[in-house]
């Protein structure tokens, strides 16, 4: 029988992972060519709006491929429920003999994506982070700004969302550990912050071009459909540098799919996010503005789920 891991039992392992050199090597991994990842399945719903992806694939010469299934329906605050949910099932590559489902509703999905931002901001943010400005009041509001703090520890903050409600609730859990403003408009929050993290499932551009200051690291977690966009298309035309986690994912999804689509950027222009981690001649200068885009790759819940999977074991 396989073994099934709950979410409770996920929580305690993770604590002794560090999820964010984790990442880094998944994408090493797969930007050297070391990894299977066939293109994303994907539905989307309009009433209400939310979307599901299937992603799955394998390390070579490792033990497992995974499957996960994770979706996101954002009006779920709604109902007072999480906006994601998900699961993973761990196979043998020996075998095919499903070792493992892990029943984790979603979270391993949320902790590999603030992972991922927070690798983007250890490796490409300005040498002095004046403050940090968070788009968005989810989940992945919460996390990233927590994720980031391991490596690169800012406390000044600037944040914004849609809802006045839910970002004033933000606000209310962050104050204490961060001198944390909310902003009046993405504008506002970019003409104060050379760190930008952007977190939402906006369908329409967020931030343009002239609210970037020269020098400035963007991080666009949110957009990670064809229909998704944060940021206008002229932000990354404009950039020193445009990195991508997949290039060949980021041609049908995300704010690269987007530029590429309007003809601002050629794929000349774009660098793998393992490929530049690997590079030391993009190691950034103070005024380089970067836009770091990430969908979301398989080889991050391959990863993620099999380092669980294993310290279950022992």
């Amino acid at each position: 029988m396989p073994k099934v891991i709950t979410l409770k039992e996920i929580k305690p392992i993770l604590k002794n992972i560090d999820v964010i050199n984790l990442m880094q090597q998944a994408f090493i991994q797969y930007s050297n060519g070391n990894a299977v990842i066939p293109p994303v399945g994907e539905l989307i719903f309009n009433n209400p709006p939310g979307d599901v992806h299937i992603k799955y694939g394998y390390i070579k010469r490792e033990d497992f491929y995974v499957i996960k299934i994770a979706s996101g329906f954002y009006e779920n605050y709604k109902l007072d429920l999480p906006s994601g949910q998900g699961m993973m099932l761990l196979f043998s590559q020996k075998t095919g003999k499903l070792e493992s489902i892990l029943l984790d509703e979603g979270y391993l999905t949320n902790i590999r994506t603030a992972a991922a931002g927070a690798l983007a901001v250890k490796h490409f943010s300005p040498s002095k982070i004046q403050s940090i400005g968070i788009i968005g009041s989810g989940i992945q509001a919460r996390l990233q700004l927590e994720y980031i703090q391991k490596n690169n520890p800012c406390k000044k903050v600037f944040i914004w969302g849609r809802n006045k409600n839910r970002i004033k609730e933000f606000y209310l859990e962050i104050k204490n550990h961060f001198d944390v403003e909310i902003s009046s408009s993405p504008s506002d929050l970019a003409k104060k912050s050379n760190v930008i993290i952007t977190t939402t499932a906006s369908e329409s551009p967020l931030l343009k071009s002239d609210d970037i200051k020269s020098g400035t690291l963007i991080v666009a977690i949110g957009s990670d459909t064809e229909n998704k966009q944060e940021l206008d298309s002229e932000i990354l035309r404009n950039a020193d540098l445009v990195i991508g986690d997949s290039i060949s994912q980021s041609k049908s999804r995300g704010e690269i799919f987007k530029a590429l689509s309007e003809g601002m950027i050629n794929e000349k222009k774009i660098v793998e996010l393992g490929t530049a981690i690997q590079n030391s001649n993009l190691n950034r200068s103070n005024n380089q503005t970067i836009v770091v885009d990430l969908t979301g790759v398989a080889v991050q819940d391959i990863a993620i789920a099999s380092k669980v999977y294993l310290k279950f074991l022992r």
